[in-house]
C-alpha cells in the first residue's frame, strides 16, 4: 500500500514537473520597458489577451530595466528607444551580455536610419515604430520567438538587408560600458554632478571617463560627441540643443584640467 502511494505520488510528481516544462515551453514571457505609464498599460492590455503571453514585469527606468532582466531573464524585452537615464540601445547592450537568451525588440517613434543601424549593431532583434498598427506588436514578438529578425512594414526588407551589412561593417567605437553611459547622459545635457548623481559615482570619475572617450573617439569638442551622438542614433536631434546649452555653463573635462593645474586647485 505505502510503495502504491509512493509510486502514484512520484508518477503526479514527474507529470507536474512536464506540465510545467511544456508551460515555459509554449508560455513566452514577456518584459515591458517605458518611461511614460500610460504607454505601458496599454502595452500590457494588448499583449495580455494574446494566448501564449506572459508579462512577468515592467519598469520605467533604464537602470531599473537592466537589473529587472538580469533578475527574471525573460524570452522577449519590450523597450522604448529613448528610456530616462539610460536609452534603449545602452540598454540593449547590456540586457545581452547579462541575459543573452532574452531578445531585446524595440519600440520606438523614431524611423531613421541610424537608429535602426544602431538598435542592430547593439544586438535588438526586432524594430517597431510605435505609429505602427497594434497587431505588428504581436507579430513582431511571435517573429523574434521564432528566430527571426522584425523591422516594421514600413522598413523594406532591401533595407533590413542594407541596415545589416552597414551593422557589419561598421566600425566598434571601442567604448566601455561605463563611457557609454556617461556620453549618452553627458549629449542629453546632464552636467558631470548629475552624471555622478545618477551613475552613483564621484564626478571626478565623471570626469576621467568623458576625456578617455573624446580621446577614443578623436574628439577635442563637446559639440563633436553631440554631432556623433545625433547621427549614431544616441539621441534626438531635438535633445542637442539642451546639451550644447548646458556644455556652455559647465566646461569641458580636459580644459578644466588644465586649469585646475595652472590654478593649483583641483576641479
Amino acid at each position: 500500500m505505502i510503495r502504491i502511494f509512493t509510486y502514484r505520488l512520484t508518477t503526479y510528481s514527474t507529470w507536474g514537473r512536464m506540465l510545467l516544462d511544456w508551460e515555459r515551453i509554449l508560455v513566452t514571457t514577456i518584459i515591458l520597458a517605458d518611461d511614460h505609464h500610460i504607454v505601458r498599460r496599454g502595452l500590457r492590455a494588448l499583449l495580455e489577451t494574446e494566448q501564449g503571453f506572459k508579462i512577468i514585469g515592467e519598469s520605467g527606468d533604464g537602470l531599473e530595466t537592466i537589473k529587472l532582466v538580469e533578475n527574471l531573464k525573460p524570452d522577449i524585452l519590450v523597450l522604448d528607444l529613448m528610456m530616462g537615464a539610460l536609452n534603449g540601445l545602452e540598454i540593449t547592450r547590456q540586457v545581452l551580455s547579462r541575459s543573452p537568451r532574452t531578445s531585446v525588440i524595440i519600440l520606438s517613434m523614431y524611423s531613421d536610419e541610424s537608429y535602426v543601424i544602431e538598435a542592430l549593431r547593439s544586438g535588438a532583434k526586432g524594430y517597431v515604430l510605435k505609429a505602427s498598427p497594434t497587431e505588428e506588436l504581436v507579430f513582431a514578438i511571435r517573429e523574434v520567438v521564432a528566430g527571426h529578425r522584425f523591422l516594421s512594414s514600413t522598413l523594406t526588407e532591401k533595407a533590413l538587408d542594407s541596415y545589416i551589412q552597414k551593422s557589419k561593417d561598421a566600425q566598434s567605437d571601442n567604448l566601455t560600458i561605463r563611457e557609454r553611459e556617461i556620453m549618452q547622459l553627458a549629449v542629453q545635457g546632464h552636467t558631470n554632478a548629475q552624471i555622478a548623481e545618477i551613475l552613483c559615482i564621484s564626478r571626478r570619475t565623471v570626469e576621467s571617463h568623458r576625456a578617455s572617450l573624446m580621446r577614443k573617439l578623436g574628439m577635442r569638442k563637446f559639440q563633436d560627441l553631440v554631432y556623433y551622438a545625433t547621427t549614431h542614433g544616441i539621441i534626438p536631434v531635438s535633445d542637442s540643443n539642451k546639451a550644447e546649452f548646458n556644455e556652455n555653463i559647465e566646461p569641458n573635462p580636459a580644459s578644466s584640467s588644465n586649469k585646475s593645474k595652472s590654478t593649483g586647485k583641483e576641479p
